[in-house]
């Protein structure tokens, strides 16, 4: 797994952006105003790791 400089920095820029999510995730459960907001946050979530995934498989 060949990473160059570009695909690591992005890769850690979606681990942080994951980071953030979850610690929103988390508030938005705490308090259930929207539940919306929590599907929202699940599914950047998941882009987030799949981006990652791409990034890793095609290095």
């Amino acid at each position: 797994m060949n990473l160059n400089k570009k695909q690591k920095k992005q890769i850690e820029i979606a681990r942080q952006k994951i980071q953030k999510l979850r610690q929103r995730l988390t508030g938005a459960k705490v308090q259930m105003d929207d539940a919306q907001e929590v599907k929202n946050l699940e599914q950047e979530i998941a882009a987030q790791e799949e981006l990652i995934k791409k990034y890793q498989e095609d290095s």
